[in-house]
């Protein structure tokens, strides 16, 4: 399975972003797709997971309320939508994916075998 994510870009504070998670060779609903985000020196940490075998979701906890994962079963993409962008958020957006037989912890590098290259987000002040 290939991932390709998009949609990153320079954005004002408290505007708002979607990333997409193009999957290829495989189909959405055979994984976990997570997203991910790494900023400058910091540790890549989970962001959000969906399966879309039941539409199940996940959110950090740190991060819920202005983050959406979402899937287009059809075309398989999964989506990250970003509300009220703030400057902490600048990072690096990955989506990556996981064996739904085996994943455990749902928000851990490790457990997800297949990832993208990645889409930089900037948030400016």
């Amino acid at each position: 399975v290939q991932l390709q994510a998009s949609g990153g870009g320079l954005v004002q504070a408290g505007g708002s972003l979607t990333l997409s998670c193009t999957i290829s060779g495989s189909r959405v609903d055979s994984w976990y797709i997570g997203w991910f985000r790494q900023a400058p020196g910091k540790e890549r940490e989970g962001v959000a997971w969906i399966t879309s075998a039941d539409n199940t979701t996940g959110y950090s906890d740190s991060l819920k309320g202005r983050f959406t994962i979402s899937v287009h079963d059809v075309e398989d993409i999964v989506y990250l939508q970003i509300k009220g962008l703030k400057p902490e958020d600048t990072a690096v957006y990955y989506c990556a994916a996981a064996n739904p037989w085996t994943i455990v912890q749902k928000f851990e590098t490790y457990e997800y075998e297949y990832w993208g290259q990645g889409t930089q987000v900037t948030v400016s002040s």
